[in-house]
């Protein structure tokens, strides 16, 4: 396979949220934007939870600092799917993530899934702690963390409606 590089981080000091994925799709690399994937349920489920004001899609994605919002991934690596990741790609990415969100310092840090924030916790700060969905104890430097399911379509377990509670939950959480 070529290499195709891989998105962009959309960071900034003073953001309120960054979002984090655990990498990013082959689909969304190519096409050069977050969540990209037409299958993906992200930009459907923030619409509807109302994350975004405008509403923004995955070809508008770098509007999201305007709003206060980032984004980036766990591993910068792309794959065409969670599967495909391997220890080494954890271990190399999670503590360059770990610098990257001290340096920037956002208000609050959303994790995509658990998986993503377990694997962050593991590799950049060296605990494994049990992780469930919803806002976390520990911060990341003055940042709280939130942890929302990944809206990945191959993670079927988590519907739409409960996409877009998540969601919903994350704004109240930020609204606090």
């Amino acid at each position: 396979m070529t290499d195709l590089g891989t998105l962009p981080d959309y960071l900034e000091k003073g953001l309120d949220l960054v979002l984090v994925g655990l990498n990013p799709g082959l689909t969304s690399v190519r096409i050069g934007h977050y969540f990209a994937q037409q299958r993906n349920r992200f930009w459907p489920a923030v619409t509807k939870a109302g994350l975004f004001d405008p509403p923004l899609t995955s070809d508008t994605d770098y509007l999201a600092l305007e709003q206060g919002i980032g984004f980036t991934d766990v591993v910068k690596r792309p794959s065409r799917g969670s599967s495909d990741l391997r220890v080494a790609d954890f271990r190399e990415w999670a503590p360059v993530l770990r610098e990257k969100l001290l340096e920037f310092a956002p208000r609050t840090v959303c994790f995509h899934g658990v998986t993503a924030y377990r694997n962050y916790v593991k590799y950049a700060e060296g605990s494994e702690p049990e992780v469930e969905l919803g806002s976390q104890p520990t911060m990341i430097g003055i940042s709280e963390v939130f942890v929302v399911p990944n809206p990945s379509p191959a993670n079927a377990v988590y519907s739409m409606d409960a996409l877009v509670c998540w969601y919903r939950r994350l704004k109240e959480f930020l609204a606090t």
